[in-house]
């Protein structure tokens, strides 16, 4: 029987929220009616996760990595196995859904994301809308990245009176959608999901190739929906689709080298899709908001040596 689904989450050393990750979301396809498999790629832990899921999962298709690959090529090994190689996959699952490993599925988000993705218009890509633990707000989806978001990022807007503030960053200047459309019940059209969920269209994996895993980790998933983008596709956020996303768990391992990763990624995101100019202002901006936060940091002399080389890149 042909897949509606494959869904696939690469996890790090983040053992009981994988395992975690993967009891919620296969206790709600098994409620979807969708058929389905569920792929781990497991990054070399060293905290005995690939074992604990082997035991706690028989049905789980674990690709037990011998090195750390990066969350990029992780998937791409999945969607391999999948048989999304260079070649259309006529037989292969409808849509796969990418997971990160710190998510709890609410009932029915899977089923939800899965027919607004089959029913929306020219639709490629949805995400869920996400929170934090405590059920708080958190923001799902963005505006593909311009020069006023790497301001916002780097540079002290935060010293401006907190309802300003709270406004300039919840702005579309920030790349930030209005906290009402995520109240609604209506999927909304955005640049790109958060990571964290991520359902595509089979066709669209097709047509636009899987992640660059020249990104380590971070912005991979700006890539490939801006690819889907230019491939014609929609890109929307379901908010009647509720998962919740407990933020960096893998990456706070090690933060200092993960700041390094992300404006490595960030960079060479730019390279790959912004004209020649606007890479040039953006290293301004870049440098000397490196600079700035570098001062910011103070004693904590790992962090600013990282905002040191974030500046030399």
């Amino acid at each position: 029987m042909r897949l509606d689904l494959a869904v696939v989450i690469v996890s790090w050393n983040v053992r009981a929220l994988v395992l975690d990750a993967i009891r919620t979301v296969r206790d709600d396809l098994a409620a979807s009616g969708l058929t389905f498999e569920i792929w781990v790629v497991d990054n070399a832990s060293s905290d005995g996760s690939a074992d604990a899921i082997r035991e706690a999962f028989a049905d789980v298709h674990l690709l037990a990595l011998d090195e750390n690959i990066g969350f990029a090529a992780g998937n791409n090994c999945a969607l391999r196995a999948l048989g999304f190689n260079d070649q259309p996959n006529p037989d292969g699952p409808r849509a796969v859904y990418l997971l990160n490993p710190d998510t709890r599925t609410c009932p029915g988000a899977t089923r939800r994301l899965f027919d607004t993705l089959m029913e929306a218009p020219k639709a490629g890509m949805v995400g869920a809308r996400l929170e934090y633990a405590d059920g708080t707000f958190q923001h799902s989806a963005f505006a593909f990245p311009g020069l006023a978001q790497l301001a916002i990022d780097l540079y002290p807007f935060d010293r401006l009176p907190p309802r300003l503030f709270g406004r300039l960053y919840d702005s579309r200047l920030n790349g930030r959608y209005p906290r009402a459309k995520y109240a609604g019940d209506q999927p909304f059209e955005v640049g790109h999901p958060l990571g964290a969920t991520m359902l595509i269209r089979r066709e669209a994996i097709e047509r636009t190739g899987l992640f660059d895993a020249t990104f380590y980790m971070y912005v991979e998933e700006v890539d490939w929906a801006l690819r889907v983008h230019r491939a014609g596709y929609k890109i929307y956020c379901e908010p009647r689709a509720v998962v919740v996303h407990l933020a960096g768990q893998s990456t706070k391992q090690v933060r200092a080298a993960s700041l390094l990763n992300l404006w490595k990624s960030r960079y060479r995101l730019f390279g790959k899709h912004w004209p020649r100019w606007k890479v040039a202002l953006a290293r301004l901006i870049i440098r000397g908001g490196a600079r700035l936060q570098g001062r910011r940091v103070g004693q904590r002399e790992e962090l600013a040596e990282a905002w040191r080389a974030v500046g030399r890149l």
